[in-house]
């Protein structure tokens, strides 16, 4: 059976008011058309839906059957079309981000939350990925974008969009402080006990890069799994280690970690957002990349 589905609509309405006038003025039309519709309906189905009265009409046995899954249906469309509207004023909406732990504390956590005081119904979904597993996920379909740090290697249908450039710098705890007199050179530092992140990251493959390029292995006395966990193993003079400069700032101001000088200029890092251009994404998650790429929060 190929019934016009806008048949159904109009049945719903008929219904609904017991009236085809009143059932034209909701739908913006004529009362004629009304009929000539619901008509052509009870002709399709083979089916008397209405009984016509003086005052109106009135659902037959069959009609009330069929106005039973009718207004259902209307009621999930009427939710979805809400659902729908609301979600494109942001009033309510999800996303999923993969953010490496770098990225996350020096750039992404104070836009989130300007973000979230202005759309305070949105929900995030924040996964704390190493870069390698952000990409992952992002190629899984796990997450609407990843904010990660370079170095990255990103292929079609994947995009890379570099956000912020940032400087890692050379410190360790107070015991150090001697050092400061001194331009240590990359070679130098194998003198010195050194923490750095474990295998599978982005921050290890590019120090691991950068001793190799060097002529040299890099070996630490101590690997963590977080960035997080460096600093207080540097506070508590377990050896030197690399780390972004906005993650030390206030530990350099309070004078509980010392910055050292390097005689080898370290190469510059991003922090980059990455998604995939065939992936559809909620209006609200949209809207965020939108956002994080133009740099408007």
């Amino acid at each position: 059976m190929n019934v016009n589905f806008e048949y159904y609509k109009i049945f719903y309405y008929v219904a609904r008011y017991c009236n085809f006038t009143k059932a034209a003025h909701a739908l913006h039309n004529s009362q004629p058309n009304i009929t000539r519709a619901m008509n052509a309906l009870e002709q399709e189905i083979q089916c008397t839906l209405f009984v016509r009265t003086n005052r109106g009409v009135q659902l037959t046995p069959e009609g009330q059957q069929l106005y039973v899954r009718v207004s259902a249906a209307m009621t999930q469309l009427q939710a979805a079309e809400d659902e729908l509207t609301k979600s494109a004023s942001l009033e309510y909406g999800s996303i999923s981000i993969g953010a490496s732990e770098i990225a996350l504390n020096i750039y992404l956590l104070h836009r989130l939350r300007q973000f979230h005081i202005d759309y305070p119904k949105v929900r995030l979904k924040i996964a704390n990925h190493s870069t390698p597993q952000a990409i992952q996920s992002l190629k899984s379909g796990e997450i609407d974008f990843a904010v990660v740090t370079t170095p990255l290697t990103v292929t079609s249908p994947l995009i890379q969009v570099n956000l912020q450039p940032f400087q890692d710098i050379l410190v360790g705890g107070t015991t150090f402080r001697p050092l400061q007199q001194k331009i240590l050179s990359i070679s130098e530092l194998k003198n010195y006990p050194f923490i750095c992140l474990g295998v599978n990251t982005a921050t290890r493959h590019f120090y691991d890069e950068l001793f190799f390029s060097h002529g040299l292995r890099l070996v630490p006395d101590i690997e963590t799994a977080t960035t997080d966990q460096i600093l207080p193993l540097v506070k508590n003079e377990l050896g030197l280690a690399f780390l972004p400069e906005p993650m030390v700032t206030d530990a350099l101001q309070n004078n509980s970690v010392v910055s050292l000088k390097l005689r080898e200029a370290l190469p510059t890092r991003q922090v980059s957002i990455v998604y995939d251009q065939t992936h559809p994404m909620s209006m609200a998650a949209h809207r965020l990349l939108e956002l994080l790429i133009h740099d408007k929060i």
